[in-house]
């Protein structure tokens, strides 16, 4: 391994879970556990569903999690002080076996691998979707001979030293890059433990015949967004030899695609810095010409409106909007404003694809969003497809939630 990771520090950031007194038949279970106040088959549980948890459970420790009849329901990863006390990773009765982790990794693997025989078409792809592949808090793409690792919760993070090695020795890649969200950070009252120095910076990849720079220093989240590989697969083969406008460009990956199929012109808008550079030199690395714009998504298209500028096809793909169910109407009026500008700089007969990535956004409701404002607007939309993430972005169906990324395409007349 190319870092030490047992050096672990942890804060809290929030009080932790009330210990209440033990019910008197918790003197036969299985320790650590947890006993649940509500019943869910989700995986997380807030503090307010859990009861109690036994003396000597700690922060992310796995447990054995008892219903409130005191019959085993599971086991999960434990956090006293957590906004998510408890995640469950494993329901039923059953013991859990000792290789649960190393066969959920070596499955996450297969299916990737053997199934969807991802090497075929792009050596860039999510390796394991957190709680989709029963691994809650750990995502890992595959970046070349790069794994890019995101943790967001304290037990993922105390078990890399385990899982890290036997995914390199599945995937025959050589090196690692960890990387902590922020919030995550906060909520599992973790420190960040990186050390730059031993992390490559940046790697090359191929995806359908497009190469890119992933550039792990100034990238969001693994440094890539690979849930978009089939969407930008087909938006460049919808726009041969069309005028394209990609709002929110963030590293070309739309903008790119698009002109290396043949599109007519490209232009591409972001109002990261770093990002339109990266884009810049994902453009010139497949010797195409784009149109990059480093300005305010807002003020560039309301300019446009101004110049009376329309394109034949239009892309917007925002970064997450809806941080938290209190920021929910907020992030909805931003998507409103955001897919009204875009849409009036569609021509006639036009493509639109509008993404958006908020978990918390439910698809009928940002449907309902593009739907209402193009009435609003004297406008209809030929609705020609409804997409998400690639296949290797998994969805459990008790976390319906972790559906994330959802793409309208249209037509605007």
């Amino acid at each position: 391994m190319s870092r030490e990771y047992r050096s672990r520090e942890y804060r809290s950031g929030r009080p932790a879970t009330q210990r209440r007194e033990p019910p008197p038949e918790s003197a036969s279970w299985s320790t650590p556990w947890v006993q649940l106040k509500y019943f869910s088959f989700h995986p997380n549980f807030y503090p307010n569903m859990v009861s109690s948890a036994s003396a000597d459970a700690r922060l992310g420790d796995i447990v054995t999690v008892y219903d409130k009849e005191g019959q085993p329901f599971g086991h999960g990863f434990f956090n006293p002080g957590g906004r998510v006390t408890l995640r469950v990773f494993q329901h039923g009765k059953e013991p859990l076996a000792a290789d649960h982790f190393e066969k959920a990794l070596r499955e996450a693997v297969a299916l990737r691998l053997e199934i969807l025989r991802l090497p075929e078409q792009t050596d860039a792809f999510r390796v394991v979707h957190s709680d989709a592949d029963r691994i809650p808090g750990l995502m890992v793409d595959k970046f070349g001979d790069v794994l890019s690792v995101e943790v967001t919760t304290a037990a993922a993070h105390q078990r890399l030293p385990q899982w890290l090695p036997l995914l390199h020795e599945l995937l025959g890649t050589k090196s690692e890059v960890i990387s902590f969200d922020e919030n995550a950070l906060k909520a599992e009252s973790m420190r960040d433990p990186r050390d730059p120095s031993n992390a490559p910076e940046e790697v090359r990849i191929t995806e359908n015949g497009v190469r890119f720079r992933v550039n792990f220093a100034s990238g969001h989240k693994t440094g890539f967004f690979c849930d978009q590989r089939d969407n930008r697969k087909q938006f460049a083969e919808w726009v041969r030899g069309k005028r394209v406008l990609d709002i929110c460009c963030y590293t070309g990956g739309f903008a790119v695609s698009a002109m290396k199929a043949g599109a007519a012109e490209v232009t591409a808008v972001d109002l990261d810095e770093k990002a339109i550079e990266q884009a810049k030199r994902n453009a010139n690395l497949n010797q195409c010409k784009i149109s990059f714009s480093h300005v305010d998504a807002f003020s560039y298209m309301r300019q446009m409106q101004k110049n009376g500028d329309t394109w034949e096809a239009v892309v917007l793909d925002p970064p997450k909007l809806v941080h938290s169910r209190e920021g929910f109407e907020e992030g909805r009026a931003k998507y409103h404003d955001l897919n009204k500008l875009a849409m009036s700089l569609v021509a006639p007969g036009g493509l639109f694809v509008t993404c958006s990535c908020s978990g918390l956004m439910p698809e009928e409701v940002f449907e309902e969003i593009v739907v209402g404002l193009a009435h609003r607007n004297g406008r209809k939309l030929q609705i020609l497809d409804r997409t998400g993430a690639s296949p290797d972005h998994p969805v459990m169906s008790n976390c319906p939630e972790s559906r994330y990324l959802k793409v309208l395409w249209a037509r605007v007349w």
